[in-house]
């Protein structure tokens, strides 16, 4: 069993997925990324991170997000 950050408890993997997204980046990356997306699963504390070139891509990175961690842990995404 696991604490996460807020003091829930989780006993498997993506039980809980924290995210923040970060922008407007005062200056932006050699391929036009001005956001970041993170995402911390509060049980084994991965952090996969996403550059976004505009902040309405967040919700099309966290479906592909979603996708990917579900088919590596075989397990569902229970809360966000």
């Amino acid at each position: 069993m696991s604490l996460g950050p807020t003091g829930q408890k989780t006993s498997a993997p993506l039980e809980l997925i924290f995210s923040d997204v970060w922008g407007l980046a005062p200056l932006f990356s050699f391929n036009g990324f001005y956001y970041f997306v993170i995402f911390v699963d509060a049980y084994t504390k991965y952090i996969w991170y996403y550059p976004l070139v505009a902040k309405f891509d967040v919700y099309y990175i966290f479906h592909q997000f979603q996708i990917l961690v579900e088919r590596q842990f075989s397990l569902k995404v229970k809360s966000v």
